[in-house]
């Protein structure tokens, strides 16, 4: 009994051998479909490790860049400018115009209280028309008198009137002549006082000395205008106006580059206020002094063109450029560094980085712009292209940005 309970517990060999080879054979049928899979998933770049890349973007870019010799920066200044004001001191008693009224040569802006001066020109006035009056009584006189001096000249040798009463009319005569004269003397005085009190009166009427528009407003009805301000409360400028045809870019050029600028140089101008546009300039002057706490020059920039939006103070930057610009070349166009370019089989080649895997672009180029290659076709603005190292990447590559 014991012995067939021990035969039970052995092993059949034969069957252990027959399912190793099985298991084996199976083995061997999936090995190459392993490294198959394995292949192809590492030149598609699954397995193989992030490579670091620098990265550019595709940037829109300005002809005019590649042809800047230096860059400065300034300010919108306004050549003709006045700060209006009165020569006399007086209420202001009105105000016809506001902040941003374009005003004409001669134009009223303001008028102040006159009524002294009013009753001053017509006091003149008066006084004028009667020495006018007095002149005609005086001619009157001097008709006489002309007529009885020469009655006297024909009666004297006759003896018909005395030396006596002939020296009586000839100095009645002399005496109206000098009259006549002293009434013309005053007759002049009088028309001189009439044009000084209309002059003053003048005075209380403020107006444009050249077409402008008024940039700021400074005094209000009631205020006490005063050519020096220096009452209490007072005001000197009742507006301030600025010639818009007139707007100039002033920069401060480094004494060390000044020798690259030179008058009616070409130049661009960029305003902070208008960021997508840039204006066409022409160096007008190099102030012939230089500041010696910024050891700077300043240089003045006249506007070719002109925009309605400009304003006397806006910031501005200018480009010093060493060629006037086509008006093709005053178009943005999209551009790459040169040196994100390969060349292979006779095409030009990018690598995009999109969703950190390199993605192989064929692009059409355009003109060179310094560093820079005009893009034509083939990219996006605002793309992502690897720049380095460009020689280890490959379609598919999976790729991490560096810092």
């Amino acid at each position: 009994m014991a012995n067939d309970d021990l035969s039970v517990l052995n092993i059949d060999k034969s069957r252990i051998s027959r399912r190793g080879k099985k298991k084996h054979f199976v083995y061997l049928l999936l090995l190459p479909a392993f490294l198959i899979i394995v292949g192809v998933l590492y030149y598609q770049g699954v397995l193989t490790l992030a490579v670091k890349v620098d990265v550019a973007r595709v940037v829109g870019l300005y002809p005019s860049e590649a042809y800047t010799l230096l860059n400065a920066s300034g300010y919108v200044v306004a050549q003709r400018k006045a700060a209006v004001a009165s020569k006399i001191t007086a209420r202001l008693v009105s105000l016809s115009v506001e902040e941003g009224s374009p005003v004409k040569a001669g134009q009223e802006i303001a008028r102040l209280e006159s009524d002294d001066l009013e009753a001053a020109r017509n006091r003149a006035l008066a006084d004028l028309e009667f020495v006018r009056f007095k002149i005609e009584q005086v001619k009157a006189e001097l008709t006489d008198a002309t007529r009885s001096h020469q009655r006297n000249k024909q009666l004297l040798p006759k003896q018909y009137i005395s030396m006596a009463e002939y020296d009586v009319g000839e100095a009645r005569y002399r005496t109206a002549r000098a009259a006549l004269s002293a009434e013309e003397a005053a007759l002049k005085a009088s028309r001189a006082a009439l044009r000084e009190a209309a002059v003053n009166l003048e005075y209380a009427i403020i107006r444009a000395p050249f077409d402008a528009l008024v940039l700021t407003k400074n005094a209000d009805i009631g205020d006490i205008v005063t050519p020096l301000g220096a009452a209490a409360d007072s005001k000197s400028a009742v507006v301030n106006i600025a010639d818009m045809d007139s707007l100039m870019v002033e920069v401060d050029v480094s004494e060390s580059n000044i020798r690259q600028v030179y008058v009616k140089q070409p130049c661009e101008i960029r305003l902070d206020a208008l960021p997508e546009a840039r204006f066409a300039g022409r160096v007008h002057m190099i102030v012939p002094t230089a500041d010696r706490s910024k050891a700077s020059v300043m240089v003045k920039i006249a506007f070719l063109e002109k925009d309605r939006q400009m304003l006397p103070e806006m910031s501005a930057k200018a480009a010093f450029l060493s060629q006037p610009l086509t008006v093709a070349e005053k178009e943005p166009v999209m551009a790459v560094p040169t040196a994100a370019l390969i060349e292979a089989k006779g095409e030009n080649i990018v690598f995009l980085v999109q969703d950190g895997k390199i993605i192989q672009k064929t692009v059409r180029l355009g003109r060179q712009l310094g560093d820079m290659t005009e893009v034509k076709s083939g990219l996006a603005s605002e793309d992502v292209i690897a720049l380095n190292p460009l020689h280890r990447l490959k379609q598919g590559m999976k790729v991490v940005i560096s810092d």
